[in-house]
C-alpha cells in the first residue's frame, strides 16, 4: 500500500508540473498543485476551507493554507485557457482509444443572486427550472474513458444586460450574451486552436435540434451524431422535393411567388411519425456494450433522410444523412432519435455504438461532482469559477488517465443506457483508482501569512 501511495504521489507531482510549469512564480505553482491535491484527497466537501484542513497537519496552519488556496483560485491571474490547452493535449496523447468529442451542459444549484451567472433557469441536471448556474463543457471520449477538456459558464441575458452586476462578479468586458450552442462552438474553436484533432462530435437534443448548430459543425469540418426530439420534420425516404421556382404558376395567377418546397405526393413528416411508419419490423436488435450492468442491448432502425427545416419558407432540403431511432421491444412507440452525417456505408451497429458513447459525459459529470467537488465552489466571481472548474477537470483527468488501463467491464459506474445517476449518490467504495487517501498528504509548511505571495 505504501509503495502504491508513493507511486501516486510521484505521478501527481509529474502531472502537476506538466500543467503548471511556467505559470508564474513558484509560490503560485505550489498553490495550484496544492489545490489540485486538495480536490483529489478523500473528503465529502471540496470547498476551500475543508480542503485546507486536509492539506496540513497542524490546525494552526489551516488559515494560512486557506489563504493560499483562496488567492490561487479567486485572485491569481493565471491563464485557465493555457492550463486547459495543456490538459487537452495531454489527454489526447495519453487517453487510449479516443473516438469522439462530446458537448453537453450541466447545472449547479445556488442560493441567492450574487454568484456569477446564477438565475432561475432550466437545468437538465436537475430536470427543472431552479436557481442555478449552467455551464457548457467539451469532453474527449472513448470506450476506455473520457475527460473534460473545456468548460464555460453560460450568462443569461439578465446578466449581460446589467453591466454593473457583471462588473461586481468580475465578468470580462468582452464577454457578451451567447446562446449555449454558440458557447459550444467557441469550445470547439478553442480545442482546434490547441491542436485537438477533429473527431466525431456527439451532442444531445438540446443542441442537435438547432439547424444552425448542425450547419456550423459541418462548416467547421466535424462529423456528428446529434440527439433529436420526435417533433423535427424530414422528407420521407425516396422523395424529391422541388424548388418553388420550378413550379409553374396556374394560368392567370397573379399572387406572390411560391416559397414552399413540395414533393407533389408527400409532405414532410416528424421523426416520430417516420419511425412509427417504418414500424418495429424495420428495427433489429443491437448490442453495443458489455459493462457492469451486463449487456447493453435494444432495438434500432436506421434510414437515410433529408431534413425539411423551414421548407414552407423556401429553405432547401438538408443533405442526406442517417436517421437512427431506438424502439425497445417493450415500448409502444420509439423512445430516442438521432441524426448523423456519417457516410452512407457506416454499419448499423457502429451507428448505435457511437450514438450511445455520448453517455460517457454523464459518467464524467458524476465523477466530477461526487469525487472531485466540481459543484462545491463557494466563490462568486467569473475568474474563481473558471479557475475552479479548470482545476477540477485536471484532477478528474489525473484519475481518468490512471483508470484507463482497466477494462470498462471492471468499472462499477456505468450509465451506458443513458440514465443519469442521482447527483447525491455517494461515490462507489470500490473505485479502481480512488481520490488520494488522506494518509498520503504532504506536511505543507503554512505558518506564515501568505498575502500577495502567489502573484
Amino acid at each position: 500500500m505504501i509503495a502504491h501511495v508513493r507511486k501516486l504521489d510521484r505521478a501527481l507531482e509529474r502531472f502537476a508540473a506538466s500543467l503548471f510549469d511556467g505559470m508564474g512564480r513558484p509560490e503560485r505553482r505550489r498553490a495550484m498543485a496544492w489545490y489540485l491535491e486538495g480536490l483529489l484527497l478523500d473528503g465529502i466537501r471540496k470547498s476551500i476551507e475543508p480542503m485546507a484542513a486536509r492539506l496540513v497537519d497542524d490546525p494552526s496552519g489551516i488559515e494560512a493554507m486557506r489563504q493560499r488556496l483562496q488567492q490561487c483560485v479567486s485572485v491569481s491571474t493565471w491563464s485557465d485557457d493555457e492550463v486547459r490547452a495543456r490538459l487537452a493535449r495531454k489527454v489526447q496523447g495519453e487517453l487510449p482509444k479516443i473516438e469522439a468529442l462530446v458537448l453537453d451542459g450541466t447545472g449547479f444549484p445556488k442560493q441567492g443572486r450574487h454568484s456569477v451567472g446564477v438565475a432561475r433557469q432550466y437545468s437538465g441536471t436537475m430536470g427543472r427550472t431552479a436557481n442555478c448556474q449552467v455551464a457548457v463543457s467539451l469532453h474527449l471520449a472513448g470506450e476506455p474513458g473520457s475527460c473534460c477538456i473545456g468548460m464555460q459558464l453560460y450568462l443569461p441575458e439578465e446578466w449581460t444586460s446589467d453591466p454593473e452586476r457583471c462588473r461586481a462578479a468580475g465578468v470580462p468586458e468582452d464577454v457578451g450574451f451567447l446562446r449555449k450552442w454558440e458557447i459550444a462552438l467557441r469550445l470547439l474553436d478553442d480545442a482546434s486552436r490547441w491542436g485537438i484533432a477533429k473527431r466525431l462530435l456527439l451532442v444531445d437534443a438540446g443542441y442537435g435540434e438547432i439547424t444552425e448548430f448542425r450547419e456550423a459543425l459541418a462548416a467547421k469540418g466535424y462529423h456528428y451524431i446529434v440527439g433529436m426530439g420526435g417533433d423535427p420534420v424530414v422528407w420521407m425516404p425516396g422523395t424529391a422535393p422541388a424548388d418553388p421556382a420550378d413550379w409553374r404558376r396556374p394560368k392567370g395567377h397573379t399572387g406572390p411567388a411560391r416559397t414552399r418546397y413540395r414533393d407533389g405526393k408527400h409532405s414532410p413528416v416528424s421523426l416520430l411519425a417516420l419511425a412509427t411508419a417504418l414500424g418495429k419490423k424495420a428495427c433489429r436488435s443491437v448490442r453495443w456494450r458489455e459493462g457492469a450492468k451486463g449487456t447493453q442491448q435494444s432495438r434500432f432502425g436506421a434510414v437515410r433522410v433529408r431534413t425539411a427545416h423551414k421548407h414552407t419558407q423556401g429553405r432547401a432540403p438538408g443533405p442526406e444523412e442517417w436517421f437512427l431511432y431506438e424502439w425497445p421491444a417493450d415500448e409502444a412507440e420509439p423512445t430516442k432519435f438521432w441524426l448523423s452525417d456519417l457516410p452512407e456505408d457506416t454499419p448499423h451497429k457502429e451507428l448505435v455504438r457511437l450514438a450511445k458513447l455520448r453517455w460517457r459525459v454523464e459518467r464524467d459529470y458524476q465523477e466530477l461532482k461526487e469525487e472531485i467537488g466540481l459543484d462545491h465552489f463557494e466563490g462568486r466571481s467569473w475568474r474563481g469559477f473558471h479557475h475552479h472548474v479548470t482545476l477540477c477537470a485536471a484532477a478528474h483527468a489525473f484519475l481518468a488517465l490512471n483508470r484507463a488501463p482497466f477494462p470498462p467491464a471492471q468499472q462499477a459506474l456505468d450509465t451506458g443506457d443513458g440514465a443519469a445517476a442521482p447527483a447525491d449518490r455517494s461515490p462507489p467504495p470500490h473505485r479502481l483508482v480512488p481520490a488520494l487517501p488522506t494518509t498520503r498528504r504532504h506536511r505543507h509548511p503554512t505558518a506564515r501569512p501568505v498575502k500577495d505571495v502567489i502573484e
